[in-house]
């Protein structure tokens, strides 16, 4: 893993492209149109998404059955999110359980709808109590890194020049200038592949972010790097045998990014598990580790959210 100092810069270094870029297209599309139609329009997106962003955890407990956690029904659970959020120096956040029998832990929220940490029933199912607190460490690392608020944020841009490429492909269509059709079905077309490019950039913060909460969860729980290690590992281990249940999941992908990690990347990453006897908890970690990462794999986790199984472990054993 990167060191903390590194993986700032990089982060911070991802977001301003993503904001520099941004500026520079939104500017160049003021110039060759109507600005205050397109700019109506990017008020609407904007809008609409942070709507999404506000609402959005309800729609989460619905998608994903969660429902509080009462600390009579599991006074430890509550006792380490309790230590852990002293620990991070933020506010405790609700306690959900999500009823999916994928093994998995996600953190959502929006000003609303305050901070909310989630574990599955499977993951209370797959991992120990040990593992389950250093999964807990890397959403809480998510909070109080705020990642919620900052991929809300970014995610916003994509989609603003994805609409507007596409209202420039419809008024090449059924505009009333005909002659100038050609041309605004080029830029649609341009600002949609923009809006491609963007998305990249935001798959790559999403990334960092990522081995930024591991980071975290290692410097708040003891023995987190190696609890985290093994937690990672039994996760992908237990869904990649969970195929029919993954497909009840399918519906959900836009929420996909907030899982400690991406259930449809199981059958990718257990291919670094194909041939281990998994004899034990270390050895399923072990045998993940000495597997190399190949060339697919590399181009695979371009287009994910999160990081390559065999080098977020590598990068936490750096950090054991």
């Amino acid at each position: 893993m990167p060191s903390v100092w590194k993986l700032r810069v990089s982060m911070l270094g991802t977001l301003a492209a993503i904001i520099g870029l941004s500026t520079l297209v939104f500017a160049l599309i003021l110039s060759l149109a109507g600005a205050l139609d397109l700019i109506t329009l990017g008020v609407l997106v904007v809008a609409f998404n942070i709507v999404q962003w506000l609402i959005s955890p309800y729609i989460i407990d619905a998608l994903y059955r969660t429902r509080e956690i009462p600390e009579s029904e599991n006074p430890k659970l509550h006792e380490i999110v309790e230590d852990i959020s002293r620990k991070s120096g933020i506010k405790k956040p609700k306690l959900m359980l999500a009823q999916i029998p994928i093994p998995n832990a996600f953190a959502y929220g929006s000003p609303i709808a305050g901070n909310r940490v989630a574990v599955t029933s499977g993951l209370l199912k797959t991992l120990d109590q040990g593992e389950v607190e250093a999964v807990i460490g890397h959403e809480l690392g998510h909070l109080k890194h705020r990642d919620v608020q900052i991929m809300m944020f970014v995610s916003l841009l994509p989609a603003l020049f994805y609409y507007i490429g596409y209202s420039f492909i419809l008024s090449s269509m059924y505009g009333r200038q005909r002659d100038r059709g050609g041309g605004e079905a080029i830029l649609g077309i341009g600002f949609m592949a923009f809006s491609w490019i963007l998305n990249m950039f935001i798959l790559y913060l999403s990334r960092l972010r990522e081995y930024y909460a591991d980071r975290h969860s290692v410097m708040v729980v003891d023995n987190g790097a190696q609890k985290l290690s093994v937690g990672l590992a039994k996760i992908v281990n237990a869904t990649k045998n969970m195929s029919k249940m993954r497909k009840q999941t399918q519906n959900l992908n836009a929420f996909k990014a907030l899982f400690i990690a991406d259930p449809d990347r199981a059958e990718v990453d257990s291919t670094a598990l194909s041939t281990m006897s998994a004899s034990s908890d270390q050895k399923l970690v072990q045998d993940i580790l000495s597997k190399k990462v190949t060339t697919l794999d590399k181009i695979i986790e371009i287009f994910s959210t999160h990081p390559n199984i065999v080098k977020r472990l590598k990068a936490l054993q750096e950090l054991s």
